[in-house]
This record gives structure tokens, C-alpha cells and sequence, in this order.
């Protein structure tokens, strides 16, 4: 199956001239990771001259330097220039889970087109990293896939309509278990559906570097002056949020920007780290990614659901190979913050969820009675 990659592209427009801006960017990245031009310059596999080039380009078109320079010290970026990397790490973050989504899409469109093609599984999914590395290594091995990403409700809504193969949610474990199992139990058929565990993970405080409003619990991101970003409507982790504030007593609409609604645990650590907000809710693997620091508040399971039918499907048998594979179960534990030891095991419903009744069969119609 051919792989897709779609990303965004910046354009500096001044006086009807566009000047495309990754190289810039790239360069930049390099400079700020490799700590001076030389460095960086090698690592992007151009020459010193034409790194120092573009950026002296740059600075012009901007009106203003990008770099910091003193005699006998390497270069570091200037306020603008960390303003740009920051904006552009943000970007990615927000956008690159829908962009991956639609390149699915595209890559599912052109494989039904070709002669002899295999189906291609279709995945309605909570965002999340486990499930982003197990996209990866289905693609490695060409395994045709269609992937997008939605809020638990969503998703759970989707398989519940046929309008995917499978889908992807997240409960936390403990006490909050089964007030969020009744956002998802109308979707949720014991004697149709089954799971397969793909991790465990720790939801918590996403916090600007050195937590300079000294943020300890919830509670305090009701203070006066703490600005929060928050998980799309419908998302699993909003709706842990929300239980969690309403077990506390914590009112929500206290909480300034609660409101707002990311689509990734990327998009809300992106905002935070790029000084858009003080505090965030998500994953702790988000967190790191950003260098951020995180305060964990509760641990969840995250579950792939379909079909009975469907777990009998080539494509599932090499989904679960994949998560209990050395190699899958070796990159995940790079993932800090998530738990990949029961990947690939297979639940049922009342296996998972034991508190949850047994779900009535349909009443007869007077027709059918009949």
C-alpha cells in the first residue's frame, strides 16, 4: 500500500513575492537542538555559508534577527526566532493528526482503485500515541488501512452505525469507571462487540515548564490569572475531566478557557508549551514530547473495539501479532507515561466492565410476534 505524507507549508507574501519558508524553519529546529550554526549546517547537510545565507535572507524579510550572535559564543535563536519554532512545533501538533487522517484516506482511495487490492480496514479512533505506533507498523508491512481521529462518543457512535470496522476508546480505571461507562453504553453490545487491549496510560496536569503558576491540583486551574486549553467536546479525556471537576466540586465555568477544544493530546500540549495557556489536561506522553511538566491524576484503559465477525479477520490477526510483537512492544516503551504489557489481549465486554447489566434483547414488533 502507498504511503502518503501531507504537511503544512509556511509563505512569507511581502510586495506580491512568496517565499516559501521550511528550509528556514528546518534550520532553525537544527540551531536550537545543535546549539549554533556549524552544528546545524552539517545536520541539515548544507554548507556554514549557506545556512548563515537564508538566514540573513530571512532576518531581512522578517525585520528583525533570528539569531543572537556573540564574539567567542555560538549563535541561539532571538526572541522572533524562538517565536517561529515554537509556532511551527504548535502547527504540527494541531494539525498533523488530521493531515495523517486525511493521507489515510487518500492512501485507502487509491488502494481500492488498483486491481486485486486488498479491503481495507477501516478505523474510527480517540487520538492517542499507542495507536499512532501501531498505525506506523501496519503501514511498514503494507497492511491497508483507513484512519480517522474522533472523540471516544464518536468513534463508539460510528462502529454502533457500520460506519467503520473498528474503533478505539478509553475509560479510567478506579472509581471514575463506571460514571464514564454511561457516556458509552448505549454503543457498547456484550453479545456483539469485543475489545483488544492496546495500553494503559496516565491522564493528567499538562503544565508550562517550571509550573510558574504553581499549579498543584484542579482546583487550582479555577485560580484568577491561569489560562487552560481543553480537549474537544465529546472527547474521552473531556469527559474524565468533567467527572473528575464534578467529584471535586469544582465548578468549570471558573476555569478560563474551558471552553476551547483541542482534537489531540499534541494540539493542547502545543498551546501550552508555546505559552498560548498555563495548564492543559492529557496524557502524560504529551507532556514530555513537550517538555512540559506533568502532575498525574488518573490512569485509564485503552481499548480497539469490532465486531465479533471482525476479529476473525486477516487484518485483525495481524493487528494483534503487531502489539504483542518484541518490536512493537520495544518503541511503545519509549511512549513514557503508557503501559503496552497487555497489548493485543482479547476482552469481552463483561470481561472488561463486569459492573455493566446485561443489555436487554429488542421487545418483538406485533408483526414479528405474530
Amino acid at each position: 500500500m502507498l504511503k502518503l505524507s501531507i504537511q503544512p507549508q509556511w509563505q512569507l507574501i511581502r510586495e506580491g513575492r512568496v517565499d516559501a519558508l521550511p528550509r528556514l524553519l528546518e534550520l532553525l529546529q537544527a540551531i536550537d537542538v545543535e546549539g549554533g550554526i556549524a552544528p546545524a549546517a552539517s545536520k541539515r547537510g548544507i554548507s556554514y555559508r549557506h545556512a548563515w545565507g537564508i538566514i540573513q535572507h530571512a532576518s531581512k524579510e522578517f525585520g528583525a534577527p533570528l539569531l543572537d550572535m556573540s564574539r567567542g559564543r555560538r549563535a541561539t535563536l532571538s526572541t522572533l526566532g524562538e517565536k517561529l519554532v515554537a509556532a511551527d512545533r504548535r502547527i504540527n501538533a494541531r494539525i498533523a493528526p488530521l493531515l495523517d487522517s486525511l493521507a489515510s484516506e487518500l492512501e485507502s482511495e487509491i488502494e481500492r482503485s488498483r486491481p486485486g487490492a486488498e479491503s481495507v480496514l477501516k478505523v474510527h479512533a480517540s487520538h492517542g500515541y499507542s495507536l499512532e505506533l501501531l498505525r506506523e507498523f501496519l503501514l511498514r508491512k503494507d497492511i491497508p488501512l483507513e484512519i480517522k481521529y474522533r472523540g471516544s462518543m464518536e468513534a463508539l457512535a460510528s462502529l454502533a452505525g457500520g460506519n467503520c470496522d473498528v474503533a478505539s476508546f478509553h475509560v479510567p480505571l478506579g472509581a471514575m469507571q463506571a460514571a464514564a461507562l454511561k457516556f458509552y453504553v448505549k454503543w457498547l453490545d456484550p453479545a456483539r462487540h469485543v475489545l483488544i487491549n492496546l495500553s494503559t496510560r496516565r491522564q493528567g496536569l499538562m503544565l508550562a515548564r517550571g509550573n510558574p503558576k504553581g499549579i498543584m491540583s484542579l482546583a487550582d486551574l479555577a485560580q484568577p490569572g491561569v489560562r487552560f486549553v481543553n480537549r474537544q467536546f465529546g472527547s474521552g479525556t473531556r469527559v474524565l475531566l468533567d467527572l473528575l471537576l464534578k467529584n471535586e466540586r469544582i465548578d468549570s465555568h471558573r476555569i478560563a478557557g474551558y471552553g476551547t477544544g483541542e482534537f489531540t493530546h499534541s494540539g493542547v500540549a502545543a498551546c501550552v508549551a508555546g505559552g498560548l495557556a498555563d495548564a492543559a489536561f492529557g496524557v502524560e506522553t504529551g507532556a514530555r514530547l513537550f517538555n512540559l511538566d506533568f502532575i498525574p491524576v488518573a490512569s485509564e484503559r485503552y481499548f480497539l473495539i469490532c465486531s465479533q465477525e471482525a476479529m476473525e479477520s486477516p487484518t485483525i490477526h495481524r493487528i494483534r501479532d503487531i502489539l504483542v510483537s518484541k518490536q512493537y512492544q520495544a518503541e511503545a516503551a519509549k511512549l513514557i507515561g503508557v503501559d503496552v504489557i497487555h497489548a493485543g489481549a482479547m476482552l469481552t465486554i463483561a470481561q472488561a466492565f463486569p459492573e455493566l447489566p446485561p443489555r436487554r434483547s429488542p421487545r418483538p414488533s406485533r408483526a414479528q410476534a405474530a
